[in-house]
C-alpha cells in the first residue's frame, strides 16, 4: 500500500533534499533574554551545534517545545535560519532542519512553509488545524493536508499530538490514507500509541535501522518509548528530552538497532523515569534542566511560568540518574 517517499526533490525544487535518516531528532528550544524576552539567537546556535555533536540526525525548529505560538513570523524565520547556519558552519551539513509550520488555514500554512524553506528548512511538521474544532471532521482534515501537500515547497510530516489540538487524534486508517500523497513523508506520534505507529509503519514500509523501505518516516514522539518505537518498526524519535539527554536517547536507539534488546530495555527504564520528570515539568522544566546541566537555558516567554529554586532542586534530583548516564557517554 505504500508509495515511494524517498527524500528526492520537494514541490517545485531542483535542489536534492538532505535525506531523513533513522535515529534521534530534537524539537529544539527557543531561547530568550531573561530580562527583555528578546530572542537569544547566539544561544539558539550554540544549542543546535551541541545537539548535533551529541549524535542527533535532525533538528526541528518551531515545534511545541520551541514555543512557536509565542513567536512572530519574523522570529520563527530567524530561529530556523540561525539553526541552519550554525549547523552548516560547524560542519553538520547532513543534519536536516524540519520546521513547524502550522497555521489554521491551508493558505497560511503554505505561506509558512515557503518562509521556512527560505530560512533553510527542508521539511515541515504540521499539526491539524483545531481552532474551529467542531468543524474539523475527517473530510476537512483531509482537505487541509491534501491542500498543503499540493502547495508546499517542503515535504510534510504529519504531527499527531491530541493534547495540543483540542483532542484531535488522527487514527491509523486516516494517516495511511493521506500518506499516499507523495509530498507527505512521515508522521510524528506524540499520541504515544505504539499500536498506531506499528500499523502505519508497516503499511507505509517505513525506514528502520535495517532498511530504507519507501523512505517514509514513522517517528515516536517521546523519549520514554524509544526502544518501543524500534520494536514497532519505527524510524526514530523526535523527543523534547533530547534537548537535555541526547546521548542517552541515541544510545537506547543504537542498542536496539544492534539487536542488544536487553541492554536497550534496561537503559530505557532509566530514560523513561527521567523523561517523565521532564515531561511533567514541561517547557519551564526542560529549560531549567538545560540551565543547570549546561549553563544556559533560561525561561520561557510569559505567561509560562518560571520555576522556583526548590522546584529546580526537585527537578535535578528527579533526573539525576539519567544525567549520570548522559555524562558517562
Amino acid at each position: 500500500m505504500a508509495s515511494t517517499h524517498t527524500s528526492g526533490n520537494a514541490n517545485g525544487s531542483s535542489k536534492p533534499l538532505t535525506p531523513l535518516r533513522h535515529g534521534i531528532y530534537a524539537p529544539t528550544m527557543t531561547f530568550f533574554d531573561p530580562e527583555t524576552e528578546d530572542l537569544d539567537l547566539s544561544t539558539v546556535r550554540k544549542h543546535s551545534v551541541r545537539l548535533a555533536r551529541a549524535g542527533l540526525v535532525g533538528l526541528v525548529t518551531m515545534g511545541s517545545n520551541g514555543e512557536a505560538v509565542h513567536l512572530t513570523r519574523a522570529e520563527k524565520t530567524a530561529v530556523t535560519r540561525a539553526t541552519r547556519e550554525a549547523l552548516d558552519e560547524a560542519g553538520f551539513t547532513d543534519v536536516p532542519v524540519i520546521c513547524g509550520a502550522s497555521e489554521q488555514s491551508i493558505r497560511g500554512t503554505i505561506e509558512l512553509c515557503n518562509e521556512g524553506k527560505a530560512a533553510g528548512a527542508e521539511y515541515a511538521l504540521l499539526v491539524p488545524p483545531s481552532y474551529y474544532r467542531t468543524a474539523m471532521d475527517e473530510k476537512r482534515l483531509e482537505e487541509y493536508y491534501m491542500g498543503v501537500a499540493d502547495g508546499s515547497p517542503l515535504p510534510i510530516i504529519l504531527y499527531n499530538y491530541p493534547g495540543a489540538v483540542a483532542g484531535i487524534d488522527m487514527d491509523s486508517d486516516f494517516i495511511i490514507k493521506i500518506s499516499q500523497h507523495p509530498n507527505i513523508v512521515g508522521t510524528k506520534f506524540t499520541c504515544g500509541n505504539t499500536g498506531k505507529l506499528t500499523r502505519v509503519a508497516a503499511a507505509m514500509d517505513a525506514v528502520t535501522p535495517h532498511k530504507q523501505g519507501s523512505g517514509y518516516m514513522a517517528f515516536g514522539g517521546m523519549a520514554d518509548f524509544t526502544a518501543q518505537t524500534g520494536c514497532s518498526g519505527g524510524s526514530g524519535i523526535i523527543a523534547g528530552g533530547a534537548n537535555v539527554v541526547p546521548k542517552t536517547i541515541v544510545k537506547v536507539w543504537d542498542l536496539w538497532a544492534e539487536g542488544k534488546y536487553e541492554e536497550a530495555m534496561k537503559l530505557q527504564v532509566v530514560l523513561s523515569a527521567g523523561d517523565w520528570v521532564l515531561t511533567k515539568a514541561a517547557i519551564p522544566g526542560t529549560k531549567q534542566a538545560i540551565q543547570v546541566q549546561f549553563g544556559y537555558g533560561g525561561y520561557p516567554r510569559r505567561p509560562l511560568r518560571r520555576m522556583g529554586e526548590e522546584e529546580v532542586k526537585i527537578l535535578g534530583e528527579g533526573i539525576a540518574e539519567v544525567m549520570k548516564v548522559e555524562d558517562s557517554l
